[in-house]
Protein backbone atom coordinates (compact mmCIF):
# COMPACT_ATOMS: atom_id res chain seq x y z
CA UNK A 1 0.00 0.00 0.00
CA UNK A 2 1.54 3.25 -0.94
CA UNK A 3 1.18 6.71 1.00
CA UNK A 4 -0.88 8.28 -1.71
CA UNK A 5 -3.68 5.74 -1.29
CA UNK A 6 -3.36 5.19 2.07
CA UNK A 7 -6.12 6.90 4.52
CA UNK A 8 -6.46 6.79 8.00
CA UNK A 9 -10.03 7.44 8.52
CA UNK A 10 -11.60 4.90 5.86
CA UNK A 11 -12.87 7.81 4.16
CA UNK A 12 -11.21 8.66 1.87
CA UNK A 13 -12.66 9.35 -1.83
CA UNK A 14 -12.00 9.81 -5.29
CA UNK A 15 -12.24 12.92 -7.02
CA UNK A 16 -13.33 12.82 -10.45
CA UNK A 17 -13.59 15.53 -13.35
CA UNK A 18 -15.74 14.36 -15.87
CA UNK A 19 -17.90 16.77 -17.69
CA UNK A 20 -20.83 17.62 -16.40
CA UNK A 21 -24.37 17.29 -18.66
CA UNK A 22 -26.57 19.71 -19.79
CA UNK A 23 -29.16 19.64 -17.22
CA UNK A 24 -26.55 19.27 -14.16
CA UNK A 25 -24.70 22.41 -15.49
CA UNK A 26 -28.26 24.05 -14.99
CA UNK A 27 -27.96 23.17 -11.23
CA UNK A 28 -32.07 22.58 -11.31
CA UNK A 29 -31.80 19.58 -9.17
CA UNK A 30 -29.41 20.89 -6.68
CA UNK A 31 -32.05 23.52 -6.31
CA UNK A 32 -34.90 21.29 -6.24
CA UNK A 33 -33.23 19.53 -3.76
CA UNK A 34 -32.65 22.77 -1.55
CA UNK A 35 -35.85 23.63 -2.01
CA UNK A 36 -37.14 20.28 -1.24
CA UNK A 37 -35.06 20.39 2.27
CA UNK A 38 -36.45 24.35 3.26
CA UNK A 39 -39.78 22.98 2.78
CA UNK A 40 -39.69 19.81 5.24
CA UNK A 41 -38.62 22.43 8.16
CA UNK A 42 -41.52 24.36 7.34
CA UNK A 43 -43.02 21.74 9.30
CA UNK A 44 -41.24 21.31 12.18
CA UNK A 45 -41.32 22.01 15.91
CA UNK A 46 -40.11 24.91 16.59
CA UNK A 47 -37.37 25.58 19.18
CA UNK A 48 -37.56 29.23 19.86
CA UNK A 49 -38.69 30.03 23.85
CA UNK A 50 -40.63 33.00 24.41
CA UNK A 51 -38.71 34.01 27.10
CA UNK A 52 -40.59 35.95 30.08
CA UNK A 53 -44.19 34.06 29.50
CA UNK A 54 -41.99 30.41 29.06
CA UNK A 55 -38.89 29.62 31.61
CA UNK A 56 -37.03 26.95 29.62
CA UNK A 57 -36.09 24.01 31.87
CA UNK A 58 -32.39 23.30 33.58
CA UNK A 59 -30.46 20.60 33.42
CA UNK A 60 -29.33 18.02 36.59
CA UNK A 61 -26.44 19.59 36.57
CA UNK A 62 -26.95 23.17 36.02
CA UNK A 63 -24.41 25.85 37.32
CA UNK A 64 -25.21 29.13 38.38
CA UNK A 65 -23.64 32.17 39.94
CA UNK A 66 -20.34 31.37 42.63
CA UNK A 67 -20.82 32.06 46.41
CA UNK A 68 -18.36 32.10 49.25
CA UNK A 69 -20.36 29.51 52.43
CA UNK A 70 -20.44 30.99 56.29
CA UNK A 71 -20.50 28.38 58.36
CA UNK A 72 -23.03 28.18 60.83
CA UNK A 73 -21.59 30.83 63.19
CA UNK A 74 -21.46 33.46 60.33
CA UNK A 75 -17.55 33.01 59.47
CA UNK A 76 -16.34 32.70 56.37
CA UNK A 77 -15.19 28.91 55.56
CA UNK A 78 -12.80 30.34 53.03
CA UNK A 79 -8.83 30.09 54.42
CA UNK A 80 -7.29 31.08 51.32
CA UNK A 81 -5.77 28.28 50.03
CA UNK A 82 -5.57 28.97 46.51
CA UNK A 83 -6.51 25.59 45.22
CA UNK A 84 -9.44 27.06 43.67
CA UNK A 85 -7.53 29.25 41.81
CA UNK A 86 -5.13 26.94 40.61
CA UNK A 87 -7.70 24.41 39.34
CA UNK A 88 -9.21 27.06 37.21
CA UNK A 89 -8.50 26.54 34.02
CA UNK A 90 -10.08 30.13 32.45
CA UNK A 91 -7.76 31.52 35.31
CA UNK A 92 -10.50 33.60 36.54
CA UNK A 93 -10.12 33.56 40.24
CA UNK A 94 -7.71 35.22 42.14
CA UNK A 95 -7.09 35.69 46.10
CA UNK A 96 -4.78 37.34 48.26
CA UNK A 97 -4.40 36.22 51.83
CA UNK A 98 -3.90 37.91 55.03
CA UNK A 99 -3.59 36.58 58.96
CA UNK A 100 -6.60 36.93 60.96
CA UNK A 101 -6.17 39.13 64.17
CA UNK A 102 -7.42 38.20 66.95
CA UNK A 103 -10.68 40.39 67.07
CA UNK A 104 -11.98 39.07 63.76
CA UNK A 105 -12.16 35.67 65.46
CA UNK A 106 -15.96 36.00 65.09
CA UNK A 107 -15.10 36.43 60.96
CA UNK A 108 -12.84 34.07 59.91
CA UNK A 109 -12.55 29.91 61.29
CA UNK A 110 -8.67 29.58 60.31
CA UNK A 111 -5.99 31.65 61.17
CA UNK A 112 -5.55 32.77 57.04
CA UNK A 113 -8.39 34.19 55.10
CA UNK A 114 -8.48 35.76 51.82
CA UNK A 115 -8.73 39.42 52.18
CA UNK A 116 -9.36 39.93 48.64
CA UNK A 117 -10.88 37.22 46.41
CA UNK A 118 -12.48 38.06 42.96
CA UNK A 119 -13.61 36.04 39.88
CA UNK A 120 -13.65 37.34 36.37
CA UNK A 121 -16.75 36.64 35.38
CA UNK A 122 -16.09 37.58 31.86
CA UNK A 123 -13.55 34.86 31.72
CA UNK A 124 -15.03 32.39 34.03
CA UNK A 125 -16.60 29.31 32.08
CA UNK A 126 -18.63 27.89 35.13
CA UNK A 127 -16.86 24.50 35.07
CA UNK A 128 -17.21 24.01 38.85
CA UNK A 129 -13.67 22.88 38.98
CA UNK A 130 -13.17 25.29 41.47
CA UNK A 131 -16.24 23.69 43.88
CA UNK A 132 -14.47 20.71 43.43
CA UNK A 133 -11.11 21.77 43.96
CA UNK A 134 -11.89 23.71 47.53
CA UNK A 135 -10.53 21.30 50.71
CA UNK A 136 -12.97 23.43 53.38
CA UNK A 137 -16.37 23.60 50.99
CA UNK A 138 -15.99 27.30 50.94
CA UNK A 139 -17.21 28.31 47.20
CA UNK A 140 -20.02 26.36 45.15
CA UNK A 141 -22.15 27.49 42.35
CA UNK A 142 -25.05 28.12 43.40
CA UNK A 143 -28.51 26.77 41.97
CA UNK A 144 -30.45 29.83 41.34
CA UNK A 145 -31.88 30.95 37.98
CA UNK A 146 -29.98 33.98 38.29
CA UNK A 147 -27.60 34.81 35.37
CA UNK A 148 -24.39 37.19 35.10
CA UNK A 149 -26.07 40.60 35.10
CA UNK A 150 -25.69 42.50 31.86
CA UNK A 151 -23.13 45.56 31.90
CA UNK A 152 -21.49 48.23 29.68
CA UNK A 153 -18.39 48.55 31.85
CA UNK A 154 -15.86 45.73 32.74
CA UNK A 155 -15.30 46.31 36.09
CA UNK A 156 -18.70 45.32 36.63
CA UNK A 157 -17.96 41.37 35.60
CA UNK A 158 -15.37 41.20 38.29
CA UNK A 159 -16.98 40.18 41.38
CA UNK A 160 -15.50 40.70 44.86
CA UNK A 161 -16.27 39.40 48.45
CA UNK A 162 -19.44 42.33 48.38
CA UNK A 163 -21.05 40.04 45.83
CA UNK A 164 -19.35 36.35 46.29
CA UNK A 165 -20.01 35.95 50.14
CA UNK A 166 -22.99 34.36 51.38
CA UNK A 167 -25.47 36.67 53.65
CA UNK A 168 -25.47 35.67 56.97
CA UNK A 169 -29.21 35.11 56.95
CA UNK A 170 -28.71 32.53 54.80
CA UNK A 171 -26.58 30.86 56.57
CA UNK A 172 -28.41 31.20 59.41
CA UNK A 173 -31.21 29.50 57.56
CA UNK A 174 -29.17 26.55 56.12
CA UNK A 175 -27.50 25.93 59.99
CA UNK A 176 -31.49 25.72 60.93
CA UNK A 177 -32.22 23.29 57.99
CA UNK A 178 -29.57 21.09 58.72
CA UNK A 179 -30.83 20.79 62.46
Amino acid sequence: MSVETMSLSGRKKEVSNKKMTFWESLYLVAIVKGLWITIGHLFTRKVTVKYPEEVRTRAAVWRGQHMLKRDEQGRENCTACGLCALSCPAEAITMTSAERKPDEKHLYREEKYASVYEINMLRCIFCGLCEEACPKDAIYLTESKVLVPASYEREDFIFGKDKLVMPLEMAMANSKNKN
